[in-house]
């Protein structure tokens, strides 16, 4: 066990204003296993690649052990697996790497095959066990999990219980929950480390949330209150020191020392007044500041009179004449939200293609119905160019709404400026997210639309759905997310 400590770190990309991070500082134990989170766009892989030395920054970093990246850049990739893994880990052992291979309920054979030519879960695979190979070092593994099938996850979540001495940045929730014991949180002013889970955290961050939020109201009361009060004490200070004078009330038998008095008293009381006014003004300006405004967002489906919207009997998908997955029989009505399950390349994206009109080979029957209006995500943001003006324009969405909605889903203001092609993947993402809500269709139709989302905007995206009841047909690895938005499951099988 060793510790990394970071040192009144602040960091700013050239002409980025402000700085990503300012005089941040906390201690980071080597055997801790940890989840980072936050915002799309809030630094989360910045701060890896600080940690590794990438950036000049100011503060400092200290550390005794290595630090390696996932994932690792590997420039040849066109030999066989245990290259790979001989050349990012020289001194592993034969048998340790079947032994991580057995952990993670992988074949040996997968070795002496092409790395060019793997799944996009086997090179996640190959790569994690070679990083964990290495002696005396330190992981930090951003986002492992996007395009992976269930399976492969559940089997990451199985060998990284095993391991520990990382920093994980991943948006599913229900893997953070099991392979972490420390969440490291980029808020909106800090950052700040926890010990426990994903859920224990959030816990928390709602707990501390709504006690500065009813801290804030209670003060916004105190604050009008007092300065009623004080309006009200100055004025009659003023009305009594006017007594002294024989001009408004030339009768006046009172001793003008007493009337001075009096006003000097009152002029006092108020001082004290303005005085717990600013303070409870700057206790009110500490508030809600990490608070994040989880917004409410909006989709106005259309229904149809015609029943089913899809159907399918006896049907499976063909590539190459041959079938891909065992035949399935399926309806689509209105506000049904069917989630396609299974494992990579068994055909899920091929069944939303044939919905919104891809030709494709098949057996069996399937139908759509004619007319239908159909909002489309791709599981593909490689496309994506432009100005977001633009982008509005060749999609025919209002481009106010089509805004609106990218400002509640996390994208600030300030980045409406940038071409889509160099925003984030994540940014990207909820480009694609927002232009379907601002769409009104028939069938939502969504190919693993959450990668690279983050967390919060996750939760937004769950709760529309629940409010509005789209019809939404739709691939996803998130089981959290699958289990709070479905009412229906297609499970493919090869």
């Amino acid at each position: 066990m060793s510790l990394i400590r970071v040192n009144n770190l602040t960091f700013g990309y050239n002409g980025n204003h402000p700085n990503i991070f300012e005089n941040v500082s906390l201690n980071i134990d080597t055997d801790w296993k940890l989840g980072l989170i936050g915002r799309n766009g809030k630094g989360k892989t910045t701060f890896l690649k600080l940690l590794q030395g990438k950036y000049e920054y100011e503060g400092s970093i200290s550390k005794s052990v290595d630090v390696d990246y996932f994932p690792f850049e590997e420039t040849n990739k066109d030999r066989m697996s245990i290259e790979i893994i001989n050349e990012i880990a020289p001194a592993a052992e034969d048998w340790k790497i079947i032994k991580e291979l057995n952990l993670l309920n992988t074949d040996t054979e997968i070795l002496y095959r092409n790395f060019k030519l793997l799944s996009g879960g086997e090179q996640v695979k190959i790569l994690l066990i070679s990083l964990f190979l290495k002696e005396n070092n330190f992981l930090l593994i951003d986002e492992p999990t996007n395009h992976l099938d269930i399976e492969t996850r559940n089997n990451l979540v199985s060998y990284l219980e095993k391991k520990k001495g990382f920093i994980i940045v991943s948006h599913d929730r229900n893997f953070l929950d099991k392979v972490v014991n420390h969440i490291i949180a980029i808020n909106n002013t800090n950052i700040e480390i926890r010990q426990g889970n994903f859920s224990s955290w959030k816990e928390n961050k709602d707990r501390q949330d709504n006690f500065e939020t009813m801290q804030n109201e209670k003060l916004k009361k105190d604050i009008t209150r007092l300065e009623i009060a004080s309006k009200s004490t100055i004025k009659w200070a003023n009305e009594i020191e006017k007594t002294k004078s024989k001009k408004y009330n030339p009768e006046s038998t009172i001793d003008k020392g007493y009337i001075g008095h009096k006003s000097a008293k009152m002029m006092k009381k108020s001082k004290v007044m303005e005085q717990r006014i600013e303070k409870a003004i700057e206790e009110k300006n500490n508030l809600l500041r990490n608070l994040d405004k989880n917004e409410n967002l909006k989709i106005i489906p259309l229904k149809s009179n015609k029943k089913p919207l899809v159907l399918a009997n006896n049907f499976q998908v063909k590539f190459n004449e041959q079938a891909i997955f065992n035949p399935i029989s399926f309806q689509v009505n209105n506000e049904d939200r069917i989630a396609i399950v299974g494992k990579n390349g068994t055909g899920k994206s091929s069944i939303l293609k044939l919905i919104i009109g891809k030709e494709l080979q098949y057996n069996g029957e399937f139908k759509v119905v004619n007319d239908l209006k159909i909002s489309y995500v791709s599981q593909s943001t490689e496309d994506l160019k432009g100005s977001l003006k633009s982008f509005a324009q060749d999609n025919k969405i209002d481009e106010s709404i089509f805004k609106a909605m990218l400002v509640k889903i996390g994208l600030p203001k300030t980045d409406f400026d940038t071409n889509i092609q160099d925003m984030s993947e994540g940014q990207k993402k909820k480009v694609l997210i927002a232009k379907s809500i601002s769409e009104q269709a028939n069938i939502y139709i969504w190919d693993e639309p959450l990668n690279y989302i983050d967390i919060l905007a996750r939760i937004q995206i769950e709760n529309t759905i629940l409010k509005y009841k789209p019809t939404l047909i739709f691939v996803e690895h998130d089981e959290t997310f699958i289990e709070k938005v479905a009412t229906k499951i297609i499970n493919l099988e090869k």
